[in-house]
């Protein structure tokens, strides 16, 4: 959510191009350890002064949780060109391996080649400074979100189609499904995605996050209209 100055000009629709394949990802992630306090009943009605003994104990127990999906299709030309779209605006020339400009202590190697897991330490190492990270600049408490409702993994990448499956949750999170259903406006649809990332004006024509962390808008209004208008033409 945090801002790197975009460099690259605003004609970036003709550099929209496909993603690569998201594979399925089950593991043992997908289970939830949980602990719950029981109880155990005697119940003898007939001595009543042993009518209810009661010992309390807990169970561990797992329940299966399917990591979350997003239900578009990440994949599709709209939702391919909508992410190129916010990775210019988030994260310029560096995309995938960008990095908050805030930081004055970066990773020790290119976020594409970095585990979640060594992220998630360089944040822990480097405390009181933006951690924004990616092509769609995850802040800390969103990545660890994101990563533990898909079902990643601390061993898992973060590749170019790992940060794009993440970023298929927020499109979906900010009402991309009900955008394309026509129950949205694009309009509304557009406010929505500013709530998410800092570089994308509001309809006031101001980043939802102004002035916060660094943060502005790095296109007006009516270029985000535009660019919007352009992707979703039906």
């Amino acid at each position: 959510m945090h801002k790197i100055a975009a460099a690259a000009a605003l004609s970036i629709l003709p550099l929209f191009a496909a993603q690569g394949a998201q594979a399925e990802f089950n593991s043992l992630s997908e289970f939830t350890i949980s602990t719950k306090n029981v109880f155990n009943y005697d119940v003898r009605p007939y001595m009543p002064q042993d009518a209810v003994r009661l010992s309390a104990g807990t169970i561990t127990e797992a329940s299966y949780q399917r990591p979350r999906d997003a239900f578009i299709d990440g994949k599709s030309a709209p939702a391919t060109n909508l992410k190129h779209l916010i990775g210019w605006a988030e994260a310029g020339r560096n995309g995938y391996d960008a990095v908050q400009h805030g930081a004055r202590i970066g990773p020790n190697k290119r976020p594409t080649q970095m585990t979640i897991g060594q992220i998630k330490q360089w944040i822990r190492a480097t405390p009181g400074q933006p951690h924004a990270i990616g092509r769609y600049q995850f802040i800390p408490a969103t990545l660890d979100t994101l990563v533990r409702e898909i079902g990643f993994s601390a061993n898992t990448v973060f590749t170019a189609d790992v940060q794009d499956r993440l970023a298929d949750l927020l499109l979906e999170d900010a009402g991309y499904s009900l955008f394309v259903d026509g129950k949205v406006s694009r309009h509304q649809f557009m406010d929505n995605l500013a709530k998410i990332w800092a570089g994308f004006p509001t309809s006031t024509g101001r980043s939802f996050y102004h002035g916060y962390a660094g943060n502005y808008a790095t296109i007006s209004w009516n270029e985000f209209d535009h660019h919007m208008a352009s992707i979703f033409k039906q």
